[in-house]
């Protein structure tokens, strides 16, 4: 059993720390502390001086590149020292994460391009009468591209950085942060309808039984791909892509290079869906409007692409429905029915890890004969997921307990959440850098793509529209002035 000292000096661990002190800092607010209203808010743009601007008004008077430049110093500072606790070489880490932060920011920028970015119910406010309905998302989808021209064209820059190009310590410290947001979403549900509340529970735990045995399955049986392939695959097509690849890889001990590969497919689909579901849902389920909205929650796999397409499928069919039926429904119910779902899509991410490491110690690679200990299935859960799950339930239970701190827990989410999103974007553009081409066709990611498109347009998004269709048919929102 790896000692202690070994345990506190891994990335996992080093991910929870960084995570749980950006919450503690995030909950200062609770107090009436804003010790992160500094941060830097990304705003979707037409002209640069929308860009950047602080978190916080409080913090107006630093301006967009004041607020910039502290988030800059504040993550060099804490993710050098996190590098020294880790024994890389702290200088050439800090000199790569320079370069790492500058170059994953620039394309969240460009991701927040209002032509770009802007969903269809915002092009009003902006003053647009278009846009490719991506999201800021689409700042990971440039982040990854300009990894990857790093890591196979300019392979001395890739070298330089190497020190800091950390996919894996960025991903978890972001979904430890994460977990405070989700309680907060958690509690906002509760105030809401229940019956929506009880149907997305239920429309989840029936839909990933069923989704992540057959994705597992596909992998195994009709593509050849191995154990350690085909879990984090089955979980990144099926719970909530990004989150649950990375935590099933650091469950079953699969290579870095499994999940990181898992999830550069998860942010491409999510973006297809985007661009697909919400029209199909206006025109076959204007007259079922929170079936179209659950099934955005259980259909498209990341939290952004998910609300997104909640947002718009809410606009969609709410305008479908006025104009055909001559029934207007009030803003914002079927974007609840996506919200509620994938909130309970995001807990799962921690009960499906602990499962899968206590599987993969007691069946999968136990030896005949050999006693399995508790700690070998400590030592294989993932670390991070304590910090999602602590700050989930610390957020949940403060927010249940003194419900007039809700509003100022909603801020503080909102502030750690800025920290989220970039750690998300060094984590993309990260993994572009260590992803080869040739090594990665040499691992199969043309089969991994194909194993994706036949389960999510085979049968992942249909069961889901079943399921979707089981639990909300015949719910509709409240009518206005009704």
């Amino acid at each position: 059993m790896a000692s202690w000292r070994s345990l506190l000096k891994s990335e996992d661990w080093m991910s929870l720390w960084l995570g749980l002190f950006i919450f503690a800092l995030s909950m200062g607010l609770l107090a009436g502390i804003d010790m992160l209203g500094w941060a830097v808010k990304t705003n979707v743009w037409t002209s640069f001086t929308q860009i950047v601007e602080p978190v916080s008004k409080g913090y107006a008077g630093l301006g967009g590149l004041g607020s910039l430049l502290l988030t800059f110093l504040f993550l060099l500072v804490i993710m050098t020292v996190a590098a020294r606790g880790l024994e890389a070489n702290v200088r050439r880490f800090a000199a790569g994460f320079v370069v790492i932060f500058a170059a994953s920011y620039l394309c969240w920028v460009a991701g927040h391009f209002a032509y770009v970015a802007a969903t269809p119910d915002k092009l009003d406010k902006l003053g647009i009468s278009w846009s490719l309905n991506l999201t800021g998302e689409a700042g990971y989808i440039l982040a990854l591209l300009a990894g990857l021209v790093v890591g196979n064209f300019l392979p001395r820059t890739a070298s330089r950085i190497a020190e800091a190009t950390k996919p894996e310590l960025y991903i978890k410290t972001a979904i430890v942060i994460m977990g405070a947001g989700l309680g907060v979403k958690a509690v906002e549900a509760l105030s809401l309808a229940s019956a929506v509340l009880f149907r997305g529970l239920c429309a989840i735990v029936e839909a990933y039984l069923i989704y992540w045995a057959v994705v597992y399955l596909v992998a195994r049986k009709y593509f050849g791909f191995s154990r350690e392939w085909a879990a984090p695959l089955a979980s990144g097509i099926s719970i909530c892509g990004v989150s649950a690849a990375i935590a099933t890889g650091g469950a079953i001990r699969a290579r870095p290079v499994v999940p990181i590969m898992v999830s550069s497919l998860v942010v491409i689909f999510a973006v297809v869906e985007l661009l697909l579901l919400p029209f199909a849902a206006q025109v076959f389920l204007y007259k079922e409007p929170m079936v179209a909205g659950a099934w955005m929650g259980l259909a498209v796999k990341t939290d952004g692409a998910a609300v997104a397409s909640g947002a718009i499928t809410d606009s969609l069919v709410r305008a479908k429905a006025l104009a055909v039926m001559g029934v207007e429904w009030k803003e914002g119910w079927i974007l609840m029915a996506t919200t509620t779902v994938k909130v309970f899509i995001d807990v799962f991410i921690g009960v499906w890890a602990f499962i899968l490491a206590i599987l993969w110690c007691t069946v999968i690679e136990r030896r005949p004969g050999e006693k399995v200990r508790v700690g070998e299935i400590w030592e294989r859960f993932p670390k991070f997921v304590l910090g999602y799950v602590g700050t989930f339930a610390a957020t949940l239970a403060l927010c249940l307990a003194f419900p007039h701190l809700v509003a100022a827990a909603k801020t503080a989410s909102g502030e750690a959440n800025v920290f989220r999103h970039l750690f998300f974007a060094m984590t993309f553009f990260t993994i572009g850098v260590v992803s080869n081409f040739r090594k990665l066709w040499e691992e199969g990611i043309g089969r991994l793509a194909a194993i994706y498109a036949i389960c999510l347009f085979g049968f992942i998004i249909w069961v889901g529209l079943l399921i979707s269709w089981i639990f909300f048919h015949g719910v509709t929102p409240p009518v206005v002035g009704g």
